[in-house]
């Protein structure tokens, strides 16, 4: 596993993101600001003993966890010793490898498979969109060789098959209709046993990050959008 770290001592506000498989910091990095201290995980591909700094006191500490990164929210949460005031969930659940509340089995188990550089490009494809998107977003695609998605695919796979019961209560789930990825339905069937968890439905893909400017306007956005229990969609105004 990786983390990117971006912190400064008067910074009294704390995001930390887990990323979802196949992916670096170019996702991610862009919306962290000089005022908001930053703890990024991502490429879960050994279990490697997790060396954070020490941990100051802030005003407020939001998770987010976006796709396979809402599962290695759960699962990393007991070895960071990070008490979050606020977790957001987005584009992903925390059974991710599951035929009702996740990516079915066989998909993931035939991404296992045939894994190759074409198929890796697709992946980056969907997780934008279409072409077009991904074509605009592209100082944002992930530098990772095929290698190194299949080591990590591999170790999320067999983690996600001894996962137990859920424990973590997420604020909001935020959910895309367009997901390419993360089916919205399995999503859906999900979040709606969560009673405390507040939906909210976005017209997007399965990366939506690249629509606010940094990390605390998302943050504000969710918040104010997602008040209702039942779940509602919500066009951007951004």
């Amino acid at each position: 596993m990786k983390t990117f770290i971006k912190r400064r001592e008067k910074n009294t506000e704390l995001v930390v993101v887990y990323a979802g498989w196949g992916i670096d910091e170019n996702m991610f990095v862009p919306l962290s600001s000089d005022d908001t201290d930053l703890i990024l995980f991502y490429d879960y591909s050994a279990d490697e003993a997790l060396v954070l700094p020490e941990i100051k006191t802030y005003t407020r500490v939001t998770v987010i966890g976006w796709s396979l990164g809402v599962w290695a929210a759960e699962h990393l949460s007991g070895k960071t010793g990070i008490a979050p005031d606020l977790k957001i969930a987005v584009n992903g659940t925390p059974l991710p490898a599951d035929d009702r509340y996740g990516i079915p089995l066989k998909i993931i188990e035939g991404t296992l498979e045939k894994l190759d550089a074409v198929n890796v490009k697709k992946y980056y494809y969907r997780i934008f969109g279409d072409k077009k998107s991904f074509e605009e977003n592209r100082e944002r695609i992930p530098k990772r060789t095929t290698k190194s998605l299949q080591d990590e695919l591999r170790w999320l796979y067999n983690r996600m098959m001894e996962q137990s019961d859920p424990a973590f209560k997420w604020d909001y789930a935020v959910i895309s209709e367009k997901d390419r990825v993360f089916p919205a339905s399995s999503q859906i069937n999900y979040w709606k046993t969560r009673d405390e968890t507040k939906i909210l439905m976005l017209p997007m893909n399965h990366y939506i990050l690249n629509k606010w400017s940094d990390y605390r306007s998302f943050i504000d956005y969710v918040c104010k959008h997602g008040k209702s229990r039942r779940k509602r969609t919500v066009t951007p105004g951004l």
